[in-house]
């Protein structure tokens, strides 16, 4: 199956800290759905940990705790998301990260991620197409490929961001015979983690 026209959903969070089983959670969640390189659809919101922000993760994210203290729960957020992304496979860069805290989220609502959602890891893409390169930091990627960059650390802007590289490593992939989606998900693609929180049997959203 080609994969140039079909549809992915790129997505990114930004967190309290590094590890959900620390205690860290996600306070924002941005994706976008795109085809052909194009941005169809949006999707942004701030999410309540429903603790207090760290001064490093404020700092950082410049996200502050009045940002947060209105928002919608993980609990409800995480919902709305999947049923954004639909049956898209997912995009992130440093996909780990970013899939540990969604389903760690998702198994703290008793739920899980479809076992057949495919997840694509742009740092993998971007090591084995770009290797030259002195660091896989999302701005210096997007700076060595062209795409314009402003704000980061904001979870919708490092999705933009992350739709241009996307296409710019696509356009590679032929070159390293990746043309299919096989081909891509084979080389690129991330185990999505399964977190044991309830004791109940977890219905996925698929």
């Amino acid at each position: 199956m080609k994969f140039m026209d079909m549809e992915f959903v790129v997505f990114d969070v930004e967190t309290t800290g590094l590890s959900p089983l620390d205690g860290d959670r996600i306070i924002e969640l941005a994706a976008a759905r795109v085809r052909n390189g194009v941005i169809t659809e949006r999707y942004t919101t701030f999410v309540n940990p429903r603790r207090p922000l760290n001064a490093e993760a404020q700092k950082l994210n410049k996200i502050t705790q009045e940002m947060v203290e209105g928002a919608p729960t993980a609990a409800e957020v995480l919902p709305r998301f999947m049923a954004f992304a639909g049956g898209a496979c997912l995009v992130a860069h440093n996909a780990s990260f970013d899939i540990k805290f969604v389903s760690f989220e998702l198994a703290l609502a008793g739920r899980k991620l479809h076992d057949g959602t495919p997840v694509l890891d742009t740092m993998k893409m971007s090591k084995n197409f770009l290797p030259h390169l002195t660091s896989q930091r999302l701005g210096y990627i997007a700076h060595s490929l062209g795409v314009p960059v402003g704000d980061t650390h904001r979870a919708l802007a490092d999705v933009e961001i992350l739709v241009g590289i996307l296409g710019r490593l696509f356009a590679l992939a032929p070159d390293y015979n990746v043309t299919t989606f096989q081909d891509l998900i084979g080389q690129f693609g991330v185990e999505k983690p399964s977190f044991r929180i309830k004791s109940a049997e977890q219905p996925s959203f698929f």
